[in-house]
C-alpha cells in the first residue's frame, strides 16, 4: 500500500498561514449513542468474529462469496453500464489510456532506454528498448524485448508484467517479475537481453512476495518463503539467503535472520553499487512494524547493526557515505537532527559495538538538507558524486543538486535546477554512470513534461511533452486552507470553471488519502479532466494529516489513536467548500482507494450529512479484523493493533463496518474492489456492501475478477473502471 493525486496560465493562489501541528489535540468524540447493531460487545478478536455475520465473504474464492459477487455485479452493472453515458465515458477513457501520444515512461537500460508499453493492440504490454537519441525523437525506433500478450497466450497464463531488475553495469541479465492476474505475488524468471529469451536453467522463483537483489552475476540475495515457519503473520519473509546459480531454494545459505513476529512488509536486502557496478554496501532492513525498522550492513563477517533511527529511509551510498532521511528526531554523538532531514554518514560511524558508537574521526558535514516548516523531502536520487533532491514547499515542487564541498567547515552546497512554478516535480530513474535523472513536471491543468536533468550542469533538457487530453482553457486551480477541529490549517486544491458561480450548486469530487506518509501533489488526471471537468464538474484534492505533504510530523500526527484527526481534516475541507459556496452536500462526492477507502467509508458513517456520493475503492473497512486479512498485519504501525484492548477501543470508534446504523440515512455509495487483490483483501468491501444491504441502505457494489490492487493489468479494463466511477458520480452529483 505504501507501496496508491494550476490554471495552465494562472499560478495557484496560496492562501493562509503555514500548516500547524496541534500539540495535544484530542480526537473528536462521536456523540454518545447506543451502539449500532452488530457492534461487538467483546472487542477481543474472538468477540469481533462472533459478532460478524459475513465472515464467509472473507473466503476469496468461496462459493458463498462468489455467488454474492455475481449477484451484486449483475445489479450494479445494470445501473452503471446501462446508463446512456457509459459508452461515451468508456470510449473517451480508453482513448486516453491507450493513446499513442502518451509519454513512454523511460528507464536507463544498459547504454539505452527501456520502456514498458500498453495499448489497445497490446493491452498486457511489451517491454522494449531504444537509444537515448532515438527516444528524443517524435517517433523512436523500438526493439521489442518481451511481449507479455504473446507470452500469456503461449503459456496459457494471465501474466501481468511487474517490472525487471537488471544487473549493472551492462544490464544484459535481468530478473523479470510476472504476476498471475495482477497480484502482488510474482513469479521471477531470469531473462537474457542479448538473446531476448528466458535463460535455460537460469534463476527461477515460484510465486511469492519476494525481496530479491543481484549480488553478482551468479548470486542473488533472496528473502522469500523458504518453507514452514519462514514467513511473518502478515505473509512476508524475515530470512535472507544467498542463492547461487543452479541451487534450489532449499540449498540457499542464510545470511540474515529476523523474527517471525516482525511487522511491516518483510525483511529486504538492498545492494548499492558505484558507477562501474562495484558493490559499495549491502544493507538489510528488518521492519519491526509498518514504519520502524532496524538497519543492518552485510559484510564479510556477517551482518552488523547500524545505529540509525528506527524511522528512517535509506537512499543509497555516495562516495562511501550512507545517504538517509530521518523520519523522527534523532541524536548521534551530540548532534540532534529533526524529522525530515537528509544526512550523510560513513557506515563505520554508525556501527554498534558493545552498545557504543564507533566514531571514525572528524569527517565531512553530515547534514545535507534540513527542511523548513512548509517544506518536505519527496525523493532523493543518489548519483556518483552528487544528490538530486525533489522537495515540496507548501505542496509546490522544487529541485536541487547537492554536492559536498571540502573545507573548514565542510559543507553541502546546493544548486537550484529551475522548474516551473506551482507544479509537482517527480524524479524518475537515474544513472550514476551518466550523472543524469529523468524528471517529470505536471499540474492539475498542465500535462506532464519529461526532462533529463544533468546533475553536473544543474540543468533540465526537455525530452517530451504530453499533449492536452481535455480542454483546460475554462478552468483554474487555486489553493485554500480549512480549519480542522483542533485548529490545524489543512491545505487543499480546487480545480474549477473560471466563471463558476459560488451558489453551492457545483458538482464536486473531493479526493483524499491521509496515510502512510503518501503525498497528494498536483497531478494531471486526464480521465478526470475529460469525464468530469469538461462537463462542468469541480475537483478538490485535500492534503489532510496522515500524508507526507509536510514531512514525517504531518504523517505521524494522525497515527494510531490520533487517526480521527485525518477524518476531521477531511470533514473540515468539506465544510469549508460549503461555506465558500463552491458546493453543497447535495453536490459533493468523495473518492478514495486503499487507505483512502478507510477515509471515505469512515467519512460516510461519521458525516453522512456532508456528502451525496462516495466511490470507496479497494478499501479497508473492517478495521477490527484488518490484521486478520492478508496482508493487514503489516499495517499495524499505521492503524494500531486491534488485539490490544486499549487500541481496539479507539479503532472501534471509527471502524465503518461496525459503525453502520440502520436508522441513519446514507447516500448511495459505490463500493468496488478486485478478486485478485492480495494487498487489501476484497472481503472488506464485500462485507460492507452486505451489511449496507442488510440494513436496507441503497448501494452499488462491483468486483472485478482480475487486475489486482494496482489496476495496471489492462488499460482497456481500466477504461471500463473509470467509466463506471464517473457514471456513478454523474448520477449522484449532476443528475
Amino acid at each position: 500500500m505504501r507501496h496508491l493525486i494550476l490554471s495552465a496560465a494562472i499560478p495557484a493562489l496560496l492562501m493562509g498561514a503555514a500548516p500547524v501541528l496541534a500539540e495535544a489535540a484530542a480526537p473528536t468524540q462521536q456523540a454518545e449513542r447506543a451502539p449500532p447493531p452488530h457492534f461487538p460487545r467483546d472487542l477481543t478478536p474472538a468477540g469481533v468474529a462472533a459478532a460478524d455475520d459475513h465472515l464467509a465473504l472473507e473466503q476469496v474464492d468461496g462459493a458463498e462469496a462468489m455467488a454474492f459477487v455475481a449477484e451484486e455485479n449483475r445489479k450494479s452493472l445494470a445501473v452503471l453500464t446501462g446508463d446512456p453515458r457509459y459508452e461515451t465515458f468508456r470510449a473517451e477513457a480508453e482513448a486516453i489510456l491507450t493513446g499513442a501520444d502518451r509519454i513512454p515512461s523511460p528507464s536507463f537500460l544498459g547504454d539505452g532506454i527501456g520502456n514498458f508499453w500498453q495499448d489497445a493492440t497490446n493491452p498486457k504490454g511489451v517491454w522494449r528498448r531504444t537509444s537515448l537519441d532515438s527516444y528524443r525523437t517524435a517517433t523512436p525506433q523500438w526493439e521489442t524485448l518481451l511481449d507479455i500478450d504473446a507470452l500469456s497466450k503461449a503459456e496459457g497464463k494471465d501474466w501481468v508484467f511487474k517490472g525487471a531488475d537488471c544487473l549493472a553495469p551492462d544490464e544484459t541479465r535481468c530478473l523479470i517479475n510476472l504476476s498471475d492476474g495482477g497480484k502482488d505475488a510474482v513469479v521471477v524468471r531470469e531473462f537474457d537481453l542479448t538473446t531476448k529469451r528466458f535463460v535455460d536453467g537460469g534463476f527461477h522463483l515460484p510465486e511469492g512476495k519476494h525481496r530479491i537483489e543481484w549480488l553478482d552475476r551468479d548470486t542473488l540475495l533472496v528473502a522469500t518463503d523458504f518453507g514452514a515457519g519462514t514467513m511473518t503473520e502478515s505473509g512476508y519473509p524475515f530470512i535472507v539467503k544467498t542463492l547461487k546459480r543452479g541451487q534450489t531454494l532449499a540449498q540457499a545459505v542464510e545470511v540474515y535472520h529476523g523474527e517471525q513476529g516482525d511487522g511491516g512488509y518483510g525483511v529486504s536486502p538492498a545492494v548499492y553499487r558505484d558507477k562501474a557496478g562495484k558493490v559499495t554496501a549491502v544493507i538489510i532492513t528488518r521492519p519491526l512494524d509498518t514504519f520502524r525498522s532496524e538497519t543492518w550492513m552485510l559484510g564479510d563477517g556477517g551482518p552488523v547493526q547500524l545505529d540509525l533511527p528506527a524511522r528512517v529511509s535509506v537512499h543509497g551510498v555516495l562516495e562511501g557515505r550512507l545517504i538517509f532521511s530521518t523520519e523522527e528526531t534523532w541524536t548521534l554523538n551530540g548532534g540532534t537532527y529533526p524529522a525530515g532531514a537528509v544526512l550523510a554518514y560513513y557506515p563505520g560511524e554508525l556501527v554498534k559495538s558493545d552498545d557504543r558508537i564507533v566514531i571514525m574521526g572528524e569527517g565531512p558535514s553530515p547534514v545535507v538538507l534540513m527542511p523548513e516548516a512548509r517544506q518536505a523531502v519527496q525523493q532523493v536520487a543518489v548519483l556518483d558524486d552528487r544528490l538530486v533532491i525533489a522537495t515540496t514547499d507548501n505542496v509546490a515542487g522544487r529541485l536541487k543538486v547537492y554536492r559536498h564541498r571540502p573545507g573548514r567547515p565542510a559543507r553541502w552546497e546546493a544548486q537550484d535546477i529551475t522548474v516551473p512554478d506551482n507544479l509537482a516535480v517527480g524524479l524518475g530513474d537515474s544513472s550514476k554512470s551518466r550523472g543524469e535523472v529523468f524528471v517529470s513536471t505536471q499540474g492539475f491543468l498542465m500535462p506532464p513534461t519529461l526532462s533529463l536533468a544533468d546533475a553536473d550542469a544543474a540543468t533540465l533538457t526537455i525530452l517530451k511533452s504530453a499533449p492536452a487530453k481535455f480542454d483546460a482553457s475554462r478552468d483554474v486551480t487555486e489553493q485554500y486552507e480549512a480549519t480542522s477541529t483542533d485548529g490545524t490549517k489543512i491545505p487543499y486544491f480546487i480545480t474549477r470553471p473560471r466563471d463558476m458561480k459560488l451558489d453551492g450548486s457545483n458538482p464536486t469530487i473531493m479526493l483524499g488519502y491521509g496515510g502512510f506518509q503518501v503525498s497528494l501533489n498536483p497531478a494531471y488526471k486526464p480521465e478526470m479532466g475529460k469525464l468530469w471537468l469538461e462537463r462542468g464538474g469541480v475537483f478538490v484534492q485535500a492534503n489532510i494529516r496522515g500524508g507526507g505533504e509536510f514531512g514525517p510530523d504531518w504523517h505521524q500526527a494522525a497515527l494510531d489513536g490520533n487517526r480521527q484527526r485525518a477524518f476531521d481534516d477531511f470533514a473540515a475541507v468539506a465544510r469549508d467548500l460549503e461555506q465558500r459556496g463552491v458546493t453543497s452536500p447535495r453536490r459533493l462526492g468523495i473518492y478514495g482507494r486503499s487507505n483512502g477507502g478507510v477515509l471515505t467509508s469512515v467519512s460516510i458513517t461519521q458525516h453522512p450529512e456532508l456528502f451525496n456520493a462516495a466511490v470507496i475503492e479497494s478499501p479497508l473497512v473492517d478495521m477490527l479484523r484488518y490484521h486478520e486479512l492478508p496482508a493487514g498485519a503489516s499495517w499495524i504501525g499505521e492503524y494500531g493493533d486491534p488485539r490490544i484492548p486499549e487500541e481496539a477501543e479507539w479503532i472501534a470508534r471509527y471502524s465503518a463496518y461496525q459503525q453502520l446504523r440502520p436508522d441513519v440515512t446514507y447516500p448511495r455509495v459505490y463500493l468496488t474492489t478486485n478478486t485478485r487483490d492480495d494487498r487489501v483483501h476484497p472481503g472488506h468491501a464485500r462485507k460492507f456492501a452486505a451489511r449496507l444491504g442488510d440494513q436496507g441502505h441503497d448501494h452499488l457494489y462491483y468486483e472485478d475478477t482480475a487486475g489486482g490492487h494496482s489496476n495496471d493489468a489492462d488499460p482497456v479494463a481500466n477504461a471500463r473502471r473509470w467509466a463506471r466511477h464517473y457514471v456513478y458520480l454523474s448520477q449522484q452529483l449532476m443528475d
